[in-house]
């Protein structure tokens, strides 16, 4: 599937989902003022939070002669996440901050990263409508640790190359533009207007990483001037003790897109998903997705996918 056909396609889909939705308006905002009863200053003023942590361990172990097959094993994982929203009159503030990291450990072998990820976006809103606003915000994206690649290399035992690290790279993203939000667990984001910079602090990555993510070599900043950034949220107990949560994430600038010969649209893609699933008061199930395309990173699409169970505590 080209570049094009996906935008559309993620843009179709994400818009049948707004229309789904936008019957139980009224309904959800009932339930969130119910929430915020006793927090309420004046009418249309509210003050919301939510933070959650938790870790996970998983193992697996095998006699030495089991037949089945299989690798003595252990992961341990880790997650913080916490989310306020304010609101005062037609003026709003949202910050939203996610983290999560994960080891794995096979017998034989060196300690792995399963899950690596720092994201936090600061949001402000000047509403229009019940449903339009404008907003500016900034966003940033990195990781925690190192990243390796485990290819297998004939010439070399326990081979592995660095392909990433803290700050390597990071992504800061500074955007003002329209905001649509049909119901409180669910807005779109468009900024005409977006700036990014690619932050990769360690300046000998591009020795096993040739594109280094896009920064010109020797330099540790690469400045973009975003010509489209959408961006789709969603966040909702969609059944009971059961939480469905994705960020989507489309982004172009005008360098990316400059006069070619074939004339194709150049963006970059992320899709973040995670379902939550209660199955007694501090344990949980999660499974997670994560998908990329960006050419400054690989020219194919990524994906990463992770299940877990674990200790989960969380308050408002």
């Amino acid at each position: 599937m080209n570049k094009a056909k996906l935008s559309f396609l993620c843009l179709a889909v994400l818009i049948g989902i707004t229309q789904s939705f936008a019957q139980d308006w009224k309904k959800q905002v009932d339930l969130k003022n119910s929430l915020n009863e006793g927090r309420l200053k004046t009418p249309g003023d509210t003050a919301w939070r939510k933070i959650e942590f938790g870790a996970n361990l998983n193992q697996g172990s095998f006699s030495s002669n089991w037949t089945g097959g299989g690798v003595n094993s252990v992961a341990v994982g880790l997650f913080f996440n916490a989310l306020s929203e304010q609101k005062k009159g037609k003026n709003s503030w949202r910050n939203d901050f996610q983290s999560q990291y994960g080891v794995v450990r096979n017998k034989g072998q060196q300690s792995r990263k399963n899950v690596d990820r720092i994201f936090f976006d600061s949001k402000y809103n000047r509403e229009l409508t019940a449903k339009w606003s404008l907003f500016g915000n900034v966003n940033f994206l990195s990781q925690f640790a190192n990243g390796y690649d485990y290819s297998t290399n004939p010439d070399s035992i326990g081979f592995k190359k660095k392909v990433s690290g803290l700050f390597s790279p990071a992504y800061v993203t500074e955007a003002i533009g329209i905001e649509y939000k049909p119901v409180p667990y669910f807005f779109l984001d468009f900024a005409p207007a977006a700036l990014r910079q690619t932050i990769v602090a360690d300046k000998d990555l591009y020795l096993t990483m040739p594109k280094n993510y896009g920064v010109e070599i020797g330099k540790r900043v690469r400045n973009e001037v975003g010509i489209i950034q959408f961006v789709a949220n969603f966040d909702k107990d969609v059944a009971k003790d059961i939480n469905l949560k994705f960020r989507y994430l489309l982004y172009t600038s005008y360098a990316k897109n400059q006069m070619t010969l074939k004339r194709e649209f150049n963006g970059d893609h992320r899709l973040d998903a995670m379902i939550t699933a209660k199955i007694a008061k501090y344990f949980n199930v999660n499974l997670g997705a994560i998908v990329i395309y960006d050419k400054d990173q690989s020219n194919d699409i990524q994906f990463a996918q992770g299940l877990s169970v674990g200790f989960l505590y969380s308050f408002k």
